[in-house]
């Protein structure tokens, strides 16, 4: 796909970086870092957050925020780091008990772990997918508020917006909720998680996955400081996401926010880096 000439300045805040051959393997599609780096050249993408792609049960997402970090150096991403736990993020009887009497395992992150990202200039917020990775312990979202980093969060069908507030929005860090909380194309859930922008000042959404041009504009022209871009890639080409926008019947300076200020003001080290 061919690039595509606009005038302005775009960062992106929803790319998954598969980092090893297993990862590759688990996803079926094999994206190299300088291949992802062309498709967003292309589609005039500056600046991305990077997290990790999924991992097997029972593995860490240790080594794989490292190599993420690690391959985010001397190219233009910024990378998040991927958080799990033990904690049944379903509603219901069933997972309320399990949850009472959960346990943390080796592999699941713990409140130091968070300290220590928190704390290395190669980490600028976390991500959290709990329909595959669990919920985090509560000492976990604790010490996420004392660190004050915004936290993607991948909720939709298995993790609905009802949920996101019951479980994380009560606490003191930026969730930026990928998708309009309804991957997969779940127009009903999109059109919730835009209710609860009026209640949750610190909540925000990204575009990644969205496709409705109606919910696309009713969340800029409602929330024009609360909406991010995010392309999915490499799931999808950038210059999908991109041109989506491009055709909303919105102001100038609303694109501009949803394309890149919303997302630096979230994400400084998103401002970083050359803007050709």
């Amino acid at each position: 796909m061919l690039g595509f000439e606009h005038d302005f300045r775009i960062v992106d805040t929803h790319v998954v970086f598969d980092p090893d051959d297993e990862s590759v393997a688990a996803h079926g599609r094999d994206i190299s870092p300088e291949r992802l780096e062309r498709e967003m050249r292309q589609a005039g993408i500056v600046r991305a957050v990077a997290s990790p792609g999924r991992r097997p049960s029972g593995q860490s997402y240790l080594r794989v925020n490292n190599a993420v970090a690690r391959l985010s150096v001397d190219r233009p991403f910024v990378a998040f780091a991927r958080l799990n736990g033990p904690r049944d993020p379903n509603d219901g009887p069933v997972a309320a008990v399990r949850n009472l009497r959960v346990e943390r395992e080796d592999h699941h992150t713990r409140p130091d772990d968070i300290e220590q990202y928190a704390h290395e200039d190669r980490f600028h917020g976390f991500t959290l997918v709990p329909p595959h990775d669990g919920l985090p312990t509560a000492d976990v979202l604790e010490q996420l508020a004392a660190a004050d980093r915004p936290v993607i969060v991948h909720g939709g069908t298995q993790f609905p917006p009802d949920a996101v507030e019951r479980e994380l929005l009560g606490y003191d860090f930026p969730v930026i909720l990928a998708s309009f909380g309804g991957y997969p194309l779940d127009a009903d859930l999109m059109d919730r998680t835009l209710d609860l922008l009026d209640a949750h000042d610190r909540l925000y959404v990204d575009t990644s996955a969205v496709r409705y041009r109606e919910i696309l504009e009713r969340g800029v022209l409602e929330h024009p400081d609360r909406v991010l871009f995010g392309s999915g890639a490499p799931a999808v080409h950038p210059n999908v996401g991109v041109m989506e926008l491009l055709t909303l019947d919105v102001s100038e300076d609303m694109m501009r926010r949803v394309l890149a200020k919303n997302s630096v003001r979230l994400v400084p080290a998103l401002a970083e880096g050359a803007d050709a």
